[in-house]
């Protein structure tokens, strides 16, 4: 097959490296001689070719991408509400995967490179089994994508909650605080388990660990109860108690993910009548999705992204990049779609987490 024009898209949530990967494509594909379309807001981008925003579709040059690598979030925009197969026309689902298909022919593209979580994995999936030749690059902060030991975006992440622990702490030492820090990760504790030891912090409570109040408190009074009246509090935001579900924002909106909120907020208001201490509660959010990415995500978006255009050079289709410590290597996008990654509650992590005093709500 030969290649004169792939295309390149960013979906579902933004996160720190997805520059990184589409600063490799540009840069690696023109060196072949190839042509790299942008498409704009996901797959927003294949539904209408007089679809406008504010940077459209359009070609892109080693000149264009000189300087994102360091930037965080997309020049490409990004949506996590742009599934064809279920796309919201005037309040109801529509299928629009064929005009989907029809303007991926209409661009003039060999092949496209889409760049996205689970969600986004599936519809490429999906779309290559209605003929387009795609190959994935996984993204996520939450770690939660099986078919690849590391996905860039966590790293990042992960360093934003530790920073606000070590904030925190100060705060929390200053006035003999509880402090709770609620950090996301949907169904993945992740983020929540790796900023937890990596700013020392002495409550953990994650998705795959329902946990119990009573645990909690006890850890908190033992602290004051030895002379270190303040405590660090971290929870995933898909966290749950034993006799409860996970926290939303309000009702889920069509083509959209429930929003997962109010944990630290739930867990606050529990703990503050069974404590003398004062406790806080900081909600991070997208905040962990900004900024400049670190040089382990930059480095990773930059391989993902050339090792896909080799994908797309060797008809590897329908395949998605993936790392093997320490290989990049390509594996189907039903296996990355098929295998949800989470935190092992009996693992060598949690284990550790364990040895240092880290209380996870379970006993």
């Amino acid at each position: 097959m030969s290649i004169k024009r792939i295309g390149i898209m960013t979906g579902g949530g933004d996160c720190p490296g997805l520059n990184a990967v589409i600063r490799a494509v540009v840069l690696k594909a023109h060196a072949k001689g190839w042509e790299v379309m942008g498409i704009e807001d996901a797959t927003e981008g294949l539904m209408d070719l007089s679809y406008r925003a504010p940077r459209g579709n359009r070609l892109l040059t080693p000149a264009m991408v000189d300087d994102i690598l360091t930037r965080g979030g997309t020049i490409l925009g990004t949506s996590n509400r742009s599934d064809p197969f279920r796309y919201v026309v005037d309040g109801k689902e529509t299928d629009l995967s064929a005009r989907a298909v029809e303007n991926y022919r209409a661009l003039g593209l060999d092949a496209l490179i889409s760049v996205g979580g689970d969600g986004s994995m599936r519809i490429a999936q999906r779309l290559g089994e209605l003929g387009l030749s795609i190959v994935g690059v996984p993204k996520t902060i939450d770690q939660d994508l099986g078919a690849t030991d590391y996905t860039f975006g966590f790293n990042t992440a992960v360093q934003t909650a530790t920073d606000a622990i070590d904030r925190l702490r100060d705060t929390a030492i200053s006035h003999d605080r509880v402090m709770v820090l609620e950090v996301m990760g949907r169904n993945a504790g992740w983020i929540a388990l790796c900023s937890a030891m990596a700013g020392g912090a002495h409550v953990c409570i994650i998705p795959e660990i329902p946990y119990r109040l009573e645990p909690v408190i006890a850890k908190i009074r033992g602290r004051r109860e030895q002379g270190q009246p303040f405590s660090l509090v971290v929870i995933a935001e898909g966290a749950r108690p034993a006799d409860g579900e996970q926290s939303f924002e309000g009702e889920r909106q069509l083509g959209a993910m429930p929003k997962l909120f109010g944990a630290g907020y739930r867990l606050g208001a529990q703990l503050q009548p069974r404590l003398e201490l004062e406790v806080r509660v900081t909600v991070l959010g997208h905040i962990q999705r900004g900024g400049s990415p670190t040089q382990f995500d930059r480095i990773l978006g930059t391989r993902f992204g050339t090792a896909a255009v080799d994908a797309v050079e060797g008809g590897k289709f329908g395949c998605m990049v993936a790392l093997r410590t320490p290989e990049i290597v390509t594996v189907p996008i039903a296996e990355a779609c098929a295998n949800e990654r989470l935190v092992d509650p009996g693992g060598q992590l949690v284990q550790a987490a364990r040895d240092v005093g880290i209380c996870f709500g379970d006993a």
